[in-house]
């Protein structure tokens, strides 16, 4: 998969002049979305099937700040995916001569229909299913 660029926004900055922390998870959710089309499966296909996909925990890591107009290299990874519980990992490394990692981080997911109840991937979205697990890192 080909990693996600973001470009740290003016308004993404506090009063420091560095990136405000909060703005880093809608950065990570950036890449996912990204990194769900890139699979072939982006969010607007699923929730034309009726399937929401909730974050239902984020954990972060900071190891080093951004400032405008910063290009930073976000990866994305299918930590594990268990059937339920889908947990997608991030590497943050802001660009230029000497790359810096500025964020390592997970989000949890799981996937809920129209009423709330949990979706049975395996069984009602096979392919998206196997796809998963293919990607990924703890099976």
């Amino acid at each position: 998969m080909t990693p996600y660029i973001h470009r740290v926004h003016y308004y993404e900055t506090d009063r420091m002049g560095v990136t405000h922390h909060s703005n880093y998870i809608r950065m990570m959710e950036e890449a996912r979305v990204d990194f769900m089309e890139q699979m072939g499966w982006p969010y607007a296909r699923m929730e034309e099937m009726g399937v929401l996909s909730p974050v239902t925990a984020v954990n972060l890591k900071y190891a080093a700040p951004t400032t405008f107009d910063d290009r930073v290299e976000i990866t994305v990874s299918v930590r594990s995916f268990d059937g339920v519980k889908l947990v997608i990992g991030y590497r943050m490394v802001k660009l230029g001569d000497a790359p810096i990692t500025v964020l390592t981080g997970e989000s949890e997911h799981v996937f809920l229909n129209a009423q709330g109840r949990f979706v049975r991937v395996k069984r009602d979205m096979p392919e998206f299913y196997q796809t998963l697990m293919n990607l990924a890192e703890e099976k």
